[in-house]
């Protein structure tokens, strides 16, 4: 039989046609708003702060996404993610119509809901529908189209809002979503992958919910603000929150998250890595835009489109690290993709000044984008690798989770970098965002040596998911048959039209090559 032709794209369907663009939807919801909130904030609020659209909408979606992805193990990826859908589009709509700033935020929370349902569901959908190689495509290409989808998002955001005022960055939501649930609805399989075992952890997901809205919620604070009592109260009600769900996960029977899938090394790097990813990534951009606008005095377009390079090369070499763990080590492919990265952030970190051309950042932007995309998707591919195919949802909201937390301290821990060595002034923002820079070329170097040693070959099956897929019917797994070597020897078995022993157990446990099937 001849070898089957190796794949450069995963084959198009609507599955995939239908999770890339319902998550770019999120995603560009994540950032595209902020554009809009100075319009926001003279019309229904008044002229004070509207930062808690943003906010709001981040708080509801990190805190449920775990959640969210556990219960589509049970209940099923096409109930949630059609209720997912119609939710985001729905809240849309009311965000649309908002009269005020305290209808707006209520919006803006029932939006996050929803986004979290459809973020979660990503993984899973490609999962069920690929397997090998295909699986690592497809989920190469969703990971890169999302990513590319955040970094294109202010760009939209300031054409929508300058064209057609604030109220566009939702309305904008309703046809694209309406269209994603009539996809959703003809392209989905009725029953894809649920488990439907096991009773919900009702009290495991409240605690985790609240640990985690309550944590991100301090994480989004402004920085210029002095700590206060209040702070202080939210930080112990999140550690206490998150500690108590630590302990009713070692207990309940059908837990939010499986702590044990930490106990794969493989697994807990690819997690780690996520997380870092996301410090660097997002911190860095932020305060990245930030020197374009203010220390090369860019228009904020002109700042956009300098940063289309690193999308550009992630959707591109996103594909290519999917490639690659077809027949590379995993941990290799990841490490180096991460190792582009961090070259890219130090020769920036070097290179920039007020005076820098423009032009001279567009090898180093192409060597962090490129890095990110050789690395970003192969992390995502393993988690599913290792991972048993009834987990697949919950190790989604894992990755949704750590990403979004990821964002969250990245934007603070760097955020207080840049205030403690910049300040006013393209010098002091240069300056600033020099640090940070620095510092996440540091965290991509940690990111190196924590795929290549926690990923390794043998850490990592080569085809995935890790376990052996359930009967169709429900119930245990059944037990693959111990395989016979055999040897150049005569067999002393019986023939095959010799009676057998059928109605004897098989002990399969002593069953030894060297020896017939007679006591």
């Amino acid at each position: 039989m001849p070898a089957q032709k190796s794949r450069r794209l995963p084959p198009l369907s609507g599955v995939l046609v239908l999770v890339m663009a319902s998550t770019g939807l999120v995603v560009v919801d994540l950032t595209i708003v902020a554009l809009g909130l100075p319009l926001i904030s003279a019309d229904v609020a008044d002229g004070a702060s509207a930062e808690s659209v943003v906010v709001t909408y981040m708080v509801a979606m990190g805190a449920l996404t775990q959640v969210v992805g556990s219960l589509s193990d049970r209940w099923g990826r096409r109930a949630l993610f059609l209720a997912g859908i119609a939710v985001f589009t729905l809240a849309s709509l009311a965000a649309t119509v908002a009269p005020d700033l305290l209808w707006l935020n209520a919006a803006r929370v029932v939006q996050g809901a929803g986004a979290a349902a459809i973020m979660v569901n990503g993984i899973p959908l490609l999962s069920d529908r690929y397997a090998g190689e295909e699986r690592n495509l497809a989920i190469g290409a969703w990971g890169s189209f999302a990513t590319a989808a955040g970094l294109l998002a202010p760009i939209l955001g300031g054409v929508l809002a300058e064209t057609f005022g604030w109220r566009a960055v939702f309305a904008v939501n309703l046809p694209l979503g309406a269209a994603a649930w009539v996809l959703a609805v003809r392209v989905l399989p009725r029953s894809p992958g649920a488990s439907g075992a096991g009773r919900t952890d009702w009290l495991g997901s409240l605690l985790l919910m609240l640990g985690l809205g309550t944590g991100t919620l301090l994480m989004l604070r402004s920085g210029d603000t002095p700590w206060s009592g209040r702070d202080t109260a939210v930080l112990l009600t999140a550690c206490l929150a998150l500690a108590a769900f630590l302990a009713v996960q070692l207990r309940a029977p059908a837990p939010t998250l499986e702590l044990r899938m930490f106990g794969s090394p493989a697994f807990s790097g690819a997690m780690l890595a996520v997380l870092l990813s996301r410090v660097l990534t997002i911190g860095g951009s932020v305060y990245l835009v930030l020197y374009f606008s203010d220390g090369l005095g860019l228009s904020p377009s002109a700042a956009g489109l300098l940063m289309t390079p690193i999308f550009l090369a992630q959707i591109v070499m996103g594909m290519v690290g999917s490639k690659l763990i077809g027949n590379r080590a995993p941990g290799l492919v990841i490490g180096s993709g991460y190792a582009l990265k961090g070259v890219g952030l130090a020769v920036m970190a070097l290179a920039i000044t007020p005076d820098t051309p423009w032009w001279a950042l567009v090898v180093p932007l192409l060597a962090w984008g490129a890095g990110g995309g050789i690395a970003g998707a192969p992390v995502m591919a393993v988690a599913v690798r290792v991972t048993a195919p009834e987990r697949v949802g919950m190790v989604a909201g894992t990755v949704a989770t750590l990403a979004s937390l990821g964002a969250g301290v990245g934007t603070a821990a760097l955020g207080a970098v840049f205030t403690l060595h910049g300040g006013h002034g393209a010098q002091a923002v240069t300056d600033g965002a020099r640090a940070v820079l620095g510092m996440s070329a540091a965290l991509a170097l940690v990111a190196v040596l924590t795929t290549v040693t926690l990923i390794g070959p043998r850490r990592v099956p080569a085809g995935g998911p890790a376990s052996v897929p359930r009967p169709r019917g429900g119930g245990r797994r059944a037990r693959p048959r111990r395989q016979v070597r055999t040897t150049g020897r005569p067999s002393t078995r019986r023939p095959a039209a010799a009676p057998s022993r059928r109605s004897s157990p098989v002990r399969t446990g002593t069953c030894s090559p060297e020896r017939s099937d007679s006591p």
